[in-house]
């Protein structure tokens, strides 16, 4: 039996977590006393709970942020009620900050803040030792990055073969943008390049081949960014046809020439970046601290849907301080224009320790007492507003992320993206009544509905247009807009094991 359990609920089964790694590499002679229990949200707690006795260790160290804090809160409370002797030490973004407030760090024995590997460490092996060490919350130490012992051993052969692998070039940001806890970092700190790099040999040599870049600023360092997508660029040379899928977030006013030249080089299918602009309204980006040349970061933009095949995730953030319907909507319309695969819409979110609170009083901003903390209104945005909002975001990720309506969604967006958007988001919300499980064929019957009916539009055209789009996407069933002796499509050859996630390669389809 284990002496130490590192566990966490995951957002979804294919998300390895990168941080319960970090720490089991870095438990010294510990470490074989030691094992990973990862659980998803949802899951039943007491069969959770069941899970983590039967291992029947002395300390269990758990994994805590902002999706799985309520349901972790509960595992807590449980298992201090099954076993009052279990030492629980609570870790992660969620506790780190405002922790005297939280009830389950006042449940549990001790809390690390910040970065853990080396205080996590040091505390275990006092705990095993037999003592119980003051205080209760421990500022976790920030240790020289070449001190660390790298995670990525830690990954096993099913993780390898079927989940996501996290890495790490860099850790902490330069930036300041209140909205992150990013803000709070005074640098960002590389680790050592080369054995990064041997670390990314392993990983390939045992059959990985989607790797996503936790670091904030991927193109900061140039030098360092061409070399990591040289690395990847030698290994789709030498096997074109057992290609890697690899993903970066990038600074989206900094692309310099020689990364453009790398970055032309990959195949489609091989790379995505995750692009932070939030908002393009320069006195909001001013008053959250961001600093963000707007032309610049379009221009990239532009170029990059244009001269490159990778597949562009672009965020925008709705609720911050100041920004009203109209300057969101003018932000979000520009956005459309430059027309990456996928737009982000999120909701302002207020993460325990970031700055962005300060901003409260000044902007009415009134965020949700319970996880998400979502914003739910502000001095120019009410509550009403704020919830049509947010249902926007749900069916436009169902609708213009998801890739399956290519030849409908121009339809939808016209010439004034965000209002057609918008009135078809409340259109089909006062028809549903629902946001969640919609089946595609309900989905695809709505769409038809509210471009004829609402907007007028030719039933012919809206039709053929429906139908190509959802049998491009798979689906066999005859539409009630379609004619009855329409044909329908041959049921489509299973999805081959390429690295390509299912989402990007419909957008790939499309070209």
């Amino acid at each position: 039996m284990p002496d130490i359990v590192l566990a966490t609920l995951n957002a979804r089964y294919a998300h390895a977590s990168l941080g319960l790694r970090c720490l089991r590499a870095n438990l010294g002679t510990l470490r074989e006393r030691s094992l990973i229990r990862e659980f998803i949200i949802g899951q039943k707690t007491e069969d959770i709970a069941e899970k983590i006795l039967a291992d029947a260790p002395q300390v269990l160290g758990l994994g805590v942020y902002i999706w799985n804090v309520v349901e972790t809160t509960r595992l807590v409370l449980l298992l201090k009620t099954l076993r009052p002797d279990l030492v629980i030490v609570l870790g992660g973004p969620e506790v780190s900050y405002e922790t005297q407030e939280q009830r389950i760090a006042a449940a549990a024995d001790y809390v690390v803040t910040g970065w853990g590997e080396v205080s996590f460490a040091a505390l275990v092996a006092q705990l095993l030792a037999g003592e119980r060490p003051e205080p209760r919350i421990i500022a976790g130490v920030q240790p020289p990055l070449p001190a660390l012992t790298q995670p990525y051993a830690e990954y096993t052969d099913e993780d390898v073969a079927r989940r996501y692998l996290y890495v790490e070039a860099s850790r902490g940001c330069p930036f300041k943008c209140e909205f992150c806890l990013s803000a709070l970092d005074k640098t960002a700190w590389p680790f050592p390049l080369q054995p990064f790099l041997d670390d990314l040999e392993r990983l390939y040599a045992r059959g990985a081949r989607q790797f996503k870049f936790v670091d904030r600023t991927f193109n900061l360092k140039v030098d360092t960014s061409l070399a990591i997508l040289d690395f990847f660029l030698a290994k789709l040379r030498a096997a074109p046809d057992d290609p890697v899928f690899v993903h970066f977030e990038l600074i989206p006013d900094h692309l310099p020439e020689r990364l453009k030249t790398a970055i032309q080089q990959f195949p489609a299918g091989t790379l995505q970046f995750e692009i932070g602009i939030q908002t393009f309204d320069p006195t909001v980006q001013t008053r959250i601290s961001r600093r963000q040349d707007n032309e610049r970061a379009a221009t990239n933009l532009r170029w990059l849907r244009e001269h490159c095949t990778a597949h562009l995730h672009v965020d925008l953030i709705a609720g911050l301080p100041g920004e009203d319907m109209d300057t969101f909507a003018r932000g979000f319309d520009t956005l459309v224009a430059l027309a990456p695969h996928e737009i982000q819409f999120g909701i302002l979110k207020r993460l325990r320790g970031a700055p962005i609170a300060r901003h409260t009083a000044d902007f009415g901003l009134q965020f949700n007492p319970e996880p998400p903390y979502n914003i739910l209104a502000t001095n120019v945005i009410d509550f009403a507003t704020m919830q049509r909002l947010a249902r926007f975001s749900r069916y436009w990720d169902l609708v213009a992320n998801s890739g399956r309506y290519p030849r409908t969604l121009p339809r939808l967006l016209g010439e004034r993206p965000f209002a057609h958007f918008l009135a078809f988001s409340d259109w089909l919300y006062a028809r549903t009544g629902q946001t969640h499980a919609l089946a595609q064929e309900r989905l695809v019957q709505a769409v038809y509905d509210f471009l004829v009916s609402e907007r007028g539009l030719a039933a012919t055209e809206v039709g053929d247009d429906l139908a190509a789009d959802y049998h491009a996407a798979g689906g066999r069933s005859r539409l009630p807009f379609e004619a009855a002796d329409a044909a329908l499509p041959a049921p489509r050859a299973r999805k081959s094991g390429g690295a390509t996630p299912t989402r990007q390669a419909r957008h790939l389809q499309q070209g």
